[in-house]
């Protein structure tokens, strides 16, 4: 955008133009990250001896020391404390693994928890740098779910899962996976699996399609692809992904309803905790317990995640430095090995540093991005869409414990949100921020249509600019003053003439 100067006719660019045109010569998602995200869905696994190598691991094995390089260089913005977080719980789980299994027992398994949590944690954060690659990655996922949708239907319909029948006469692919029907539907499992992971990853992308895709768009289209995202992932037919679609839900219209209202992410965190403590002190159960008894399925299944998280946090107090790596952790002969609840796996396997750990990967982002400010309409959406996604995933992380493609998607999409730290907060600009004028278009569906024909509203004002305004000013200001002096003498005549 060009600045044309007062009283002189030249067109003149504002300062940092041509830096920000640099930086937005390139177009679209980069390679690397684009690659990673479709090879999450390839089914394919190759082996190399004992070392199992799907696609997307064979992505992060090529990109994860370049990555590296990039943000040791500063080329991935400044370094965070969910950075080095990572890289502690990556050398956790080696020392932890050496202790339970010894040095050459452990390396391919300590390769593996390093390729797949610091290569897709450092691929989002070298190449999701700005609100424009958020968007084409949400772009992309959205794509891929839609490419799904036919295939989910198919296989819910036919109780058949047809692509990996198709697939397996040439390729190696995981198991078919053996589930019941639920209400006349199998449960899908398309390209992962098992259908709760289906259902976590579809279900994932659901308010960022709604508020970061959608921005800017009419209200029909938004709804229609959020809508489209949901059915695709409620074929999964599994109580935790479609507990995480209702509250991704509930949240996007929480946020619709209280669009006006700035501190209505605090009222809804007060509301909460404080339900929370009333049912702690007087029901009878927990409320973990509570939640998972009445918002399953399957009773059964409900009762053994409970059983879970009994021996579980148990065998992770036995345990509590190094953990029990993949010897037989501490439960009963008659239950199964399994641990559904990705927040409990960690200490159970690594030991609780690692869990405490993990926990911060997750919070440091998520605390810091929700606490963050800034009066443009667009970052705050796509924040807030960020922020419903962490959160789904962070619920059904209790009853889901997220493993493969599943757990580098959460894991790149955990860090594809810290640029939005990188961008300048409010009240640290150096000028003000002009408000913005409401249309009646705008909030129709809780989030702004984009005004792209609006005057960059943080740039600098030009000192001739500057000059002439006050010279401006000074000129009307003697002209009022001449005005007053003109009607006090007419006004004293008039006085005279009457007397």
């Amino acid at each position: 955008m060009n600045e044309t100067l007062v009283g002189q006719g030249v067109s003149r660019p504002l300062r940092g133009t041509i830096r920000n045109s640099a930086q937005t010569q390139r177009t679209g998602l980069a390679w690397p990250a684009r690659i990673l995200l479709i090879s999450l869905f390839l089914p394919w696994t190759w082996h190399l001896g004992s070392v199992a190598v799907p696609p997307y691991r064979l992505v992060l094995v090529i990109m994860v020391l370049p990555c590296l390089f990039r943000w040791i260089t500063g080329r991935a913005g400044p370094i965070r404390a969910a950075d080095v977080t990572v890289l502690l719980y990556c050398f956790w789980c080696a020392v932890s693994l050496i202790v339970n299994h010894g040095f050459e027992g452990s390396i391919t398994q300590a390769g593996t928890q390093f390729v797949e949590t610091a290569g897709a944690y450092f691929v989002a954060r070298c190449f999701i740098r700005n609100a424009d690659d958020f968007r084409e990655a949400i772009r992309l996922l959205f794509i891929i779910v839609m490419i799904l949708f036919p295939i989910a239907i198919s296989e819910a319909v036919t109780n058949r899962n047809l692509l990996l029948e198709a697939l397996s006469t040439f390729l190696p692919i995981p198991p078919i996976a053996e589930n019941e029907m639920r209400w006349g539907l199998r449960r899908v499992q398309a390209v992962l699996e098992h259908p709760i992971l289906f259902g976590v990853v579809c279900g994932s992308i659901m308010a960022m399609v709604h508020l970061t895709l959608g921005y800017g768009e009419k209200a029909g289209k938004r709804w229609l692809r959020t809508g489209l995202v949901a059915a695709t992932a409620f074929l999964s037919l599994s109580a935790g992904p479609i507990t995480a679609l209702a509250a991704q839900g509930l949240l996007l219209l929480w946020n619709w309803v209280l669009r006006r209202y700035e501190h209505r992410w605090w009222l809804l965190g007060t509301g909460l905790s404080t339900l929370w403590i009333l049912i702690s002190i007087t029901a009878n159960r927990s409320v973990p317990n509570i939640f998972l008894t009445n918002f399953s399925f399957d009773v059964d299944s409900a009762y053994h995640r409970i059983l879970i998280w009994t021996f579980g946090s148990q065998s992770a107090l036995n345990h509590p430095f190094f953990g029990v790596g993949f010897n037989r952790w501490d439960r009963p002969s008659w239950m199964p090995n399994s641990i559904d609840m990705f927040w409990l796996v960690h200490a159970v396997q690594y030991g609780i540093p690692a869990a405490i750990l993990m926990l911060l990967i997750f919070l440091l982002p998520v605390v810091t991005i929700g606490l963050s400010k800034s009066r443009d309409d667009k970052l705050v959406q796509y924040r807030t869409g960020y922020m419903i996604t962490m959160y789904s995933f962070f619920l059904v992380g209790w009853t889901v414990h997220f493993w493969n493609a599943t757990y580098v998607l959460f894991i790149f999409l955990l860090a594809a949100g810290l640029w939005i730290l990188d961008v300048p907060q409010m009240g640290t600009q150096s000028t003000a921020v002009a408000p913005r004028t409401k249309r009646k278009s705008d909030q129709r569906d809780g989030s702004p249509v984009a005004d792209h024909t609006k005057v960059e509203r943080n740039r600098r004002i030009h000192p001739y600019q500057i000059r002439r305004t006050n010279v401006v000013s000074a000129k009307l200001r003697s002209h009022e003053q001449l005005c007053i002096g003109t009607a006090l003498a007419l006004l004293k005549d008039l006085k005279e003439a009457r007397t």
